[in-house]
């Protein structure tokens, strides 16, 4: 019988399961079981909450009273924190919680709906031990509790069309917790040896909130110029700007990226004029070394991205040259509008465009009529050849394998520069990787890397075509590094780093490890086909053909003909026979293909 109702939903997930597991498997199945009865049951039912959905890991709670359900998710976690405190940091079990007010259908004893998976995909971006609520739960609760919250403002959730304003619990920091670095790899989040430094997106200081895309995209090209000096080593984009709209510490930027500096400041636009305030900061000591205001123009961005970079860049790394930073930062003379247009591009784009057809389109049509403007446009160019390149990947679109020839154009554009652009050899990589000319692709993947030491995506590219080309140690290497440059990252290249990690276990035989991954990798990018295909082949080969059917089921819902692809030969994954075969092999055990259509 289907029932809709209004809730207050509580998602609940565990932090490092698999990882503790692989620990001690009975060992943390029976603490698990010992907290849920002693704690979390205890106070789920306490303040008016129902389990409505058990996973391994997890829990999905409804109640009728926002406060209830607030109230209770700060109860448990200071329970399961003072619970596990004594144990070593590495074993201690801790959960995320996200918390939101929807509607839901109840249906055959499950639950559906969007504020479901609002709820989800807040718990995934909680702190470890921590509790992120919306700002429709927030403002039933606002005043009615003890408790006090922390604004995050608006956050980008994946598969969530607009970001959702959002706030957390002040609970009393657990600094023993692990790090989400911490939880993938089991390694401890360490400062590096060489100067290192987050970019944390600036606060928007005009009265239009629409203009976030920009202040967004003038951050995200101070990383990008920052992280071509070698000499440091500089977070990526994505962990840098999981702190966005949020008011966080030197210290808490240090535990959570493991970096010395953090830049931060803001941003005020006014037509064609500029504001902005920039300070740099020694996140050990809590020190300022340096701060700057800056009044300009528009025209002048470009200018004042490189000014701010020099400034940065010689002030916690005194030892870079001034030639060398003239020949790192080159000015760029390209047309404002043809800018700024393609950082609205960029800011679809990560949103998850690149998997998805209609947003996928979008960006295409911006990055072309960026071009149009300024065909020496590199944001428009980098993402007009990346975006080409999923689409042929994916198998987006009336003619797919045309998409390939874009990418290409687009990647060549790039490397015929004076100053050849590193994004530009790594799309050209993969192109060459889907071309079938494998020791061209690598080729091309590693001077991509070695051009820019800190670029996560590039590494990311490299790892991808290294753990489909036979060398698996070095894809994990390398995937393991995309983790350390993003260590806060909960979508895009993170997602990637676990498929690499996914194809390299199923290349190297390992299919439980396989299964492990593919799981992360999924939950990150459910409508990505070769995520599910190499989840259906690894457990076909276990023999576990119930759940394989399910994962070709979500395949053939959103590519169809992905399979068909893969089994007659028109997309080549693995380069060598063997691991080809084996892919095949999986498929055919698992009941969705066939020796005839191979």
């Amino acid at each position: 019988m289907t029932e809709r109702r209004l809730a207050a939903i509580l998602a609940a997930d565990m932090v490092g399961y698999s990882r503790l597991m692989a620990i001690d498997e009975a060992g943390t199945l029976a603490r698990l079981k010992a907290l849920r009865k002693d704690q979390i049951d205890p106070e789920i039912a306490r303040h008016g909450g129902e389990i409505v959905k058990l996973t391994g890991d997890g829990v999905l709670v409804l109640f009728g009273s926002v406060v209830g359900a607030v109230e209770a998710a700060a109860a448990i976690q200071r329970a399961v924190t003072a619970t596990e405190a004594e144990r070593a940091a590495e074993t201690r079990i801790a959960f995320r919680i996200g918390i939101n007010l929807g509607d839901v259908i109840l249906d055959d004893g499950d639950v559906y709906g969007d504020g479901v998976n609002i709820a989800a995909r807040l718990e995934s971006q909680a702190d470890s031990s921590g509790v992120t609520l919306s700002d429709d739960a927030f403002r039933q609760v606002r005043g009615k509790t003890d408790l006090r919250f922390i604004d995050l403002g608006g956050l980008s959730l994946k598969n969530i069309p607009m970001p959702v304003h959002a706030h957390k619990i002040d609970l009393a920091p657990d600094e023993g917790a692990p790090t989400k670095f911490e939880e993938v790899t089991g390694k401890k989040l360490e400062i590096p040896d060489k100067p290192s430094i987050a970019v944390l997106p600036f606060q928007n200081m005009s009265d239009d909130p629409e203009q976030a895309y920009f202040f967004d995209g003038v951050c995200e090209d101070i990383i990008t110029e920052l992280s071509r000096f070698s000499e440091l080593f500089v977070i990526a984009r994505n962990s840098s700007f999981s702190f966005k709209g949020r008011q966080v510490t030197h210290g808490e930027v240090a535990r959570e990226l493991g970096v010395r500096y953090m830049l931060e400041g803001s941003l005020r636009r006014a037509g064609k004029r500029l504001r902005i305030t920039a300070q740099l900061i020694d996140c050990v000591t809590g020190a300022h070394v340096w701060a700057e205001r800056y009044d300009r123009n528009l025209d002048d961005i470009f200018e004042l991205q490189d000014e701010i970079t020099r400034s940065v860049a010689g002030a916690i790394a005194p030892q870079i040259r001034k030639a060398e930073m003239d020949r790192v930062l080159n000015k760029k003379t390209m047309d404002v509008n043809s800018y700024e247009l393609s950082l609205q591009a960029q800011a679809l784009f990560h949103h998850g465009a690149y998997a998805e057809q209609e947003r996928s389109d979008r960006v295409v049509e911006m990055a072309r009529r960026a071009l149009e403007m300024d065909s020496r446009n590199s944001h428009a160019l980098w993402l007009n050849g990346y975006v080409h390149s999923m689409r042929y990947l994916y198998r987006i679109g009336a003619d797919p394998d045309a998409s390939l020839t874009e990418a290409w154009v687009a990647a060549e554009a790039l490397t015929q520069t004076a100053q050849i652009d590193s994004r530009g050899l790594a799309v050209r990589g993969l192109v060459l990787h889907f071309r079938q000319q494998f020791d061209a692709a690598t080729a091309d993947l590693l001077r991509a890397c070695d051009l820019n030491p800190n670029n996560a995506w590039s590494f990311m590219a490299l790892a991808w075509h290294e753990s489909l080309v036979g060398r698996t140690a070095e894809a994990r290497e390398h995937a393991e590094l995309v983790l350390r440059l993003s260590p806060r990252d909960s979508d895009l290249w993170v997602g990637d780093a676990y498929l690499c990690l996914l194809q390299a276990a199923f290349a190297d035989g390992l299919f439980e490890d396989a299964i492990h991954w593919g799981e992360r990798a999924i939950q990150m990018t459910p409508r990505a086909p070769i995520r599910r295909a190499l989840m259906v082949a690894s457990l076909g080969h276990l023999g576990q053909t119930s759940e394989a059917r399910t994962h070709f089921e979500e395949l053939a819902a959103f590519s169809p003909s992905f399979i068909d692809t893969v089994m007659q030969g028109g997309l080549v994954l693995y380069s060598l026979p063997a691991q080809r075969q084996l892919l095949i092999d999986g498929l055919i055990k698992a009941g969705v293909a066939n020796e005839e259509r191979a």
